[in-house]
C-alpha cells in the first residue's frame, strides 16, 4: 500500500493526493493516515507546500464525500430504513429504534457529519444517510469540509514534522483507529443490552 500510495503521488503530485483521499473515502480499507503523513513527508522535502497539501487533501475528502452523498440520495431513505431494520433484526433492533436514529440525524446532521470525519469507517459512511435525508448540500459541503479540513491538517503536519521517520506514526494512527473502533464498539454493546433491559421491563 505504502508503494502502491507513494508511486500515485510520485507520478501526478498533489493531484494524486487529492485522488488517493476520495478513493480512501468510499473505500475505507484504504488508510487514510498514511496517505497524509506521506503527504507529510513530501511537505518535509520541499516538494509540496504544507497549505496546498492540505486543501488537495481535503478537495479529495470532498469528491468521495460527495460520490457517497448522491449514492445515498439514490437509494433514498425509505430502502436505507428497510435495511436497516432487516439486519437490525439480528441485533435487537426494532423498526422503531431505526425510525428513532434516522430523526435524530435529521436533526443533528450537521454535527453527525462533522464528528463523523474523526471516526474510521464512519467518516465514509456518514455521508450515505445524509444524502438519504437529502440533507442541505451547502451544510454537507461546509461540515465535510471542516472536518477533513481539520483531520487532514493534524496528520499531514505529524508526517512533516517527523520527516524521514514520517512511517512510525502510522503505527500510533493504527493504534488510535483501534482504540476508537474499541470504544465504539463497547458503547454500542451497552445501548443494545440497555435496549433489552428496557424491552424487557416493559413486557413485563
Amino acid at each position: 500500500m505504502i508503494s502502491w500510495a507513494t508511486d500515485v503521488i510520485d507520478a501526478i503530485g498533489l493531484i494524486g493526493v487529492a485522488l488517493l483521499i476520495a478513493l480512501e473515502s468510499v473505500f475505507p480499507p484504504i488508510p487514510s493516515e498514511l496517505v497524509l503523513l506521506l503527504t507529510g513527508f513530501n511537505v518535509s522535502t520541499g516538494r509540496f507546500d504544507l497549505l496546498s497539501a492540505i486543501l488537495a487533501a481535503t478537495v479529495g475528502s470532498l469528491l468521495g464525500a460527495y460520490i457517497l452523498y448522491f449514492f445515498g440520495r439514490w437509494i433514498g431513505e425509505e430502502r436505507q430504513e428497510q435495511f436497516l431494520a432487516w439486519s437490525g433484526k439480528w441485533l435487537g433492533l426494532k423498526r422503531a429504534d431505526v425510525d428513532k436514529a434516522f430523526a435524530w440525524f435529521a436533526r443533528h446532521g450537521d454535527v453527525a457529519v462533522f464528528i463523523g470525519r474523526f471516526v474510521p469507517i464512519v467518516r465514509s459512511l456518514v455521508s450515505i444517510p445524509a444524502g438519504g435525508e437529502r440533507m442541505n448540500l451547502a451544510h454537507f459541503t461546509v461540515f465535510t469540509a471542516l472536518g477533513s479540513l481539520a483531520w487532514n491538517a493534524i496528520w499531514i503536519t505529524i508526517g512533516w514534522r517527523l520527516g524521514d521517520n514520517w512511517e512510525r506514526a502510522e503505527r500510533w494512527s493504527e493504534l488510535f483507529e483501534l482504540a476508537l473502533l474499541a470504544v465504539m464498539a463497547v458503547g454500542g454493546i451497552v445501548w443494545l443490552v440497555r435496549r433489552r433491559q428496557s424491552a424487557r421491563s416493559e413486557g413485563v
